[in-house]
């Protein structure tokens, strides 16, 4: 089985855009939920349909891959799992390592994804003595003193930081200088790191905000919304005009109110 250290993704030398990139993932999650179906071929449109794109920007992802379907059938499923796949790197075996086994870093132990998609969780890392030896998801975790052998002996390039916002940049150092060219930072902070060395950042609090700041928007306009109902609802119904020729002057009459001067 190859190794992260030794084999790299493909994607940059065959000039894949990033954006392009970041979609692959959506494309083999909604073709490994067909696959798991058994279903042969999807058409780009309901492909796209399971990923969030519209088709035709799929199909021009595609072609970065050199999958162009087949008229009137579509794409073969299999395939193209398989050609995502290996594009991503996801065909080779992925050692990583977790550093900083709190609530987060234990959950992310036990995430079963990794597995199924080529990512082996090598080893967990804290700095807590008390964690030491003690196992998380079936993984005795180590101590922080052994981070650059471990990553030495198991060929790590991934690091995963699951560690408080304080330390995270002492640790994303020491990765980085064990070899480590790939970080998924999950420390609310930014890292800064040298030119080769990619960095991911996923930040659970921000994610929320944005959240917020759409369910506060949507509040205002349904707020906006009931006061303009409401305002129409209230407006007095506006008197027809007076005939032309009226001074727009009223009298009593036998059958109410009357023009006072009548139209010539």
């Amino acid at each position: 089985m190859a190794t992260g250290r030794t084999h790299r993704p493909a994607t940059r030398s065959r000039g894949i855009p990033e954006a392009t990139v970041a979609r692959l993932p959506l494309y083999l999650r909604a073709l490994t939920a067909l696959s798991e179906r058994s279903v042969p071929t999807v058409s780009s449109e309901e492909l796209a349909a399971a990923a969030g794109v519209n088709s035709a920007k799929l199909r021009k992802d595609f072609s970065y891959l050199g999958s162009y379907g087949t008229r009137g059938v579509g794409y073969d499923v299999e395939y193209l799992v398989y050609q995502i796949s290996r594009e991503l790197g996801l065909t080779q075996d992925w050692p990583v390592v977790i550093v900083g086994i709190g609530n987060l870093g234990a959950a992310l132990a036990g995430y079963g994804g990794f597995a199924s998609r080529g990512f082996r969780v090598a080893a967990l890392i804290d700095a807590d003595p008390a964690m030491t030896g003690k196992p998380v998801a079936g993984i005795p975790v180590q101590h922080s003193d052994e981070l650059e052998k471990i990553i030495e002996e198991d060929g790590v390039s991934i690091g995963v930081i699951a560690t408080p916002a304080g330390v995270a940049q002492q640790v994303c150092d020491r990765l980085v200088a064990a070899g480590v060219t790939s970080i998924l930072n999950f420390a609310p902070t930014v890292l800064s790191v040298p030119d080769g060395v990619d960095v991911r950042k996923v930040d659970l609090s921000i994610e929320l905000q944005i959240l917020a700041f759409h369910e506060q928007r949507k509040a205002g306009e349904e707020s906006n919304a009931e006061a303009d109902a409401g305002a129409e609802a209230e407006t007095p119904a506006v008197a027809p005009p007076a005939p032309r020729g009226s001074t727009g002057a009223t009298r009593k009459g036998p059958d109410g109110d009357v023009p006072a001067v009548m139209p010539a």
